[in-house]
């Protein structure tokens, strides 16, 4: 067994709750079908037996079975679907919960761009391992259950019947699984990906309207949601297709049963007490097996999109953390570590989680890395794409594990929780994450306690007091991951939390990747002067103007250069 088969296994057990939460969703469940298909026998006895004009007194407790057969079907299904549910539920919480726990430590470099959006994957296939109770494990439980009993009931009454309808169950049971995955597999594990690329497809069209219209892109991308759509589309027929193929296999088969169990039980009519009402019994019963039995199909369909999300749910959340990414920190004390006499590299080496067909780890590699960054010093750090200069920022702030010595005033970074370390050392990224809410909202993120006079001061420090006023004040709205602001009023706004969060170290990684060259010196000179009383490493592609920063660092392949 592959480490991906027994995570996927182990996603999928932690998917069902356990037995003591969920047995009174099985007994209450086979209490449904077993009412269900005693009712039909009661009522195929009653009406046979009538027929042959008794005494009522022969007839009176059949009569009040037929009730109680019909009023108890309906008790139990309720109570089915409200344990089921509440057991579903409860897990599904703790599966949400654990999740979580397990992508707080990858985060943010062990779960990245390349394995798939979590909103739009990870989110989806969570919630769809709430089929596995419900639609996977208590039909299949059921259904066997139920079938068994049938089988015994009737091998009570006709062995014949009763092995006929065995026989029928078991090949309607292979002709699900053979017909569902040889026409709908494919598209079963296919759904939720389509789904995504969908979405993905019309978050990019929503998101970027204004650039794809200013460069014509319009049709092209209208293009990629039709082909989302109609991959999607394709795939939900083929799974609709096998569905159907299979319930129209199950349904032949119920016919099949009983008219099996008609032709091998008349012969012995009136022989050994077989009457006529028993006979009735046995023809009609496969009819309620068979719709007791059908939610098997769906059932396995199920199984197999569980399954899918169970394994995309176990690539994305690995068991264990990279050993690329710190591991076992001490608990954060909420207090910031000193920063003394500065930040201190000694062969320092760091890379990015592994992933599979990526070679981006291995060029942006750290290599024995010599480092001081004094208090108040201002350092530009730059190099070539690709060259580390983002390892070198993550591993400032601990995102990035890394080898050899890291201190913080004097202190081992590995023995602060990352957390605290990040009270003294912050980093404003290149692709600034704003929230989908107001100014104010976002500046409040990076101190709670401020007042509108202390977010009028730092916006007034990093340059957007006028800005945010020609917008309607602090209450002005920044779109969707800040769609409705520009590459540099985002940095500001980026800035502007740093400042708000008194980082004594702020590293500024490529602030000026999404600016307009032409307004880069200003953003720059801007940016620096906000954090003329800080610590400042900036990390940038471009050329600095003449006297904003102490000295200049180079890296290539790894490596310091100057």
């Amino acid at each position: 067994m592959s480490a991906l088969d027994a995570q996927t296994r182990g996603v999928l057990r932690s998917a069902q709750p356990p037995l003591r939460r969920f047995w009174p969703a099985l007994v209450t469940g086979f209490g449904t079908a077993g009412s269900a298909i005693a009712l039909l026998a009661a009522s195929a006895w009653l009406i046979a037996r009538a027929a042959e004009q008794p005494a009522l007194m022969y007839l009176s407790a059949v009569i009040v079975a037929v009730r109680a057969f019909a009023l108890s079907r309906g008790a139990f299904r309720y109570l089915e679907r409200l344990t089921g549910h509440d057991a579903t539920l409860h897990r599904l919480a703790d599966v949400r919960a654990g999740l979580v726990r397990r992508l707080v430590p990858l985060a943010p470099d062990g779960v990245r761009e390349g394995q798939g959006s979590l909103q739009s994957n990870l989110v989806d296939d969570v919630d769809a391992l709430q089929q596995l109770p419900l639609r996977v494990v208590q039909p299949l439980a059921v259904a066997g259950l139920a079938g068994i009993a049938s089988v015994a009931f009737v091998a009570f009454l006709s062995p014949p019947a009763a092995l006929a309808l065995a026989l029928c169950l078991a090949v309607a049971f292979a002709l699900a699984v053979w017909v569902g995955w040889a026409v709908g597999a494919r598209a079963e594990r296919a759904l939720a990906p389509l789904r995504a690329r969908l979405a993905g497809a019309l978050m990019d069209e929503l998101t970027s309207l204004d650039v794809l219209v200013a460069y014509g892109a319009t049709d092209a991308a209208a293009r990629r949601i039709q082909d989302a759509d109609d991959a999607l589309r394709a795939a939900s027929v083929r799974r609709a297709t096998a569905q159907g193929l299979t319930a129209g296999a199950v349904s032949a088969m119920a016919g099949l049963a009983s008219l099996l169990a008609l032709v091998v039980a008349a012969p012995h009519l009136g022989q050994g007490g077989f009457t006529g009402p028993a006979l009735a019994v046995v023809v009609l019963v496969p009819m309620a097996v068979f719709e007791v039995f059908g939610p098997v199909p769906l059932a396995l369909a199920s199984w197999r999109e569980v399954r899918g999300a169970a394994q995309r749910i176990a690539e994305v959340v690995p068991d264990t953390v990279p050993a690329e990414l710190p591991r076992d920190e001490p608990e954060p004390i909420g207090v910031a570590p000193a920063l003394g006499d500065g930040l201190v590299l000694r062969g320092v080496g760091a890379q990015w989680p592994s992933r599979a067909g990526s070679s981006t780890e291995e060029t942006s590699r750290l290599r024995e890395v010599d480092l001081h960054v004094r208090p108040g010093e201002r350092i530009l750090v730059t190099g070539p794409s690709g060259a580390g200069k983002t390892t070198l920022a993550h591993v400032l702030v601990r995102f990035l594990e890394c080898t050899g010595s890291y201190t913080i005033g004097g202190v081992d970074a590995r023995s602060i929780a990352g957390a605290d370390l990040r009270l003294t050392v912050g980093l404003c990224e290149q692709s600034p994450y704003l929230f989908d809410e107001s100014i104010r909202q976002n500046l409040l993120f990076a101190r709670d306690t401020s007042t509108d006079a202390d977010l009028w001061a730092v916006l007034a420090r990093v340059g957007l007091d006028g800005w945010t006023q020609a917008r309607g004040g602090l209450d002005a709205r920044v779109g969707d991951r800040g769609a409705a602001v520009s590459g540099g009023q985002a940095q500001r706004l980026a800035l502007a939390r740093a400042l708000l969060a008194d980082f004594p170290v702020v590293v500024l990684d490529e602030p000026t990747a999404g600016v307009d060259p032409a307004a880069s010196d200003a953003l720059l000179t801007d940016l620096l002067a906000a954090t003329r009383d800080r610590t400042v490493v900036l990390i940038s592609h471009v050329e600095v103007p003449p006297g904003l920063v102490d000295r200049e660092i180079r890296i290539e392949e790894g490596r310091l250069t100057g």
